[in-house]
């Protein structure tokens, strides 16, 4: 028989937690059941119904989900173009939710980095490649406005356009690099400020397949070699088995993960790649199956849960058979 909690059960677990470390304290970004809801014509969309997301500090990391799943909200959200309407959301310490409108253009210019699909609009037309990367530097008033203080931008802006492979294009214009290199340099603008957070939504969207690779190898090396947190909303398969951590968005919530990890075989001694799927329980204890599961065992509307000593089992309702 199990016996009622007495009050001093109860008072000890609300001490528990009340001591529990606060969701996502040590994570870079935090999103805690964050919602957004726009209107149109008088019809409220919610295009985030409670969403929750941790990015740890030099994760590089893939979002993905089907059209109007929200990821380009969220997205647009975390580079401080849109305003969360409930929930919390915080990027390296900052409240996304309390910022005015002067702390959201700091926000931008120093936290984040930003890189778009469009090539065309990334990079200022009338300026080089080298000005281009200078330019966020200069607006920031980082490494002052004296003569040593051009010297130290531009140097700078060689330094990230050589790190990304494209030096060669530091006196060209955008109209005289291919989509490839100007998706390159654009990175290294979005780098010139020392963000906390590259983002990027669909940055190989208009680019082949091969070009695509150089462009996902070049935030590699952002993420390796600055220690830059990166995360990419993608639609790309390739790109998105490229990391180690892929999060698909859907309904406006996150619904599953795939980790990646490498791992050595004992006999051949070759490394592999192994990546496992799983589900995102989120802090109401709402779990969403992938649909092709519940789709392939006709689960609808309701499911049976059964409670095993390691696990919980989740079968197709049977009720209408007893």
């Amino acid at each position: 028989m199990t016996s009622n909690p007495t009050l001093a059960d109860l008072a000890g677990r609300v001490a528990a937690d009340r001591d529990r470390p606060a969701y996502g304290h040590d994570a870079l970004i935090t999103c805690d059941r964050l919602v957004r809801v726009f209107t149109a014509d008088g019809v409220e969309v919610q295009a985030l119904q409670g969403l929750d997301l941790l990015v740890r500090e030099g994760e590089l990391m893939a979002l993905v989900g089907a059209s109007g799943s929200g990821k380009s909200t969220l997205m647009n959200i975390l580079a401080g173009l849109d305003t969360p309407t409930a929930g919390a959301a915080r990027v390296a310490g900052r409240d996304l939710l309390t910022m005015s409108a002067k702390d959201r253009l700091a926000y931008r210019r120093e936290v984040v980095g930003f890189v778009w699909q469009q090539t065309s609009r990334n990079l200022l037309p009338y300026l080089t490649s080298a000005q281009n990367v200078a330019l966020p530097m200069q607006l920031a008033g980082r490494r002052g406005r004296s003569r040593a203080g051009r010297r130290a931008r531009a140097e700078r802006a060689r330094e990230l356009l050589e790190l990304l492979e494209v030096a060669d294009c530091r006196d060209r214009r955008p109209h005289e690099m291919s989509g490839g290199q100007q998706q390159r340099v654009a990175i290294a603008v979005a780098l010139a400020g020392d963000p906390s957070v590259l983002l990027a939504d669909e940055p190989t969207g208009e680019l082949d397949s091969h070009t695509a690779e150089q462009i996902f190898a070049a935030f590699r090396t952002a993420n390796e070699r600055l220690g830059t947190t990166v995360v990419i909303v993608t639609h790309d398969q390739a790109v998105a088995g490229e990391v180690r951590r892929t999060v698909a968005i859907r309904d406006g919530r996150t619904s599953t993960e795939v980790l990646r990890r490498s791992e050595v075989d004992a006999v051949t001694g070759h490394e592999r790649v192994v990546a496992r799927e799983y589900a995102m329980l989120d802090r109401a204890g709402r779990l969403q199956l992938p649909a092709e599961y519940t789709r392939a065992l006709g689960m609808r509307d309701r499911v049976a849960l059964e409670l095993e000593p390691d696990h919980i089992a989740v079968r197709p309702d049977d009720s209408d058979r007893e």
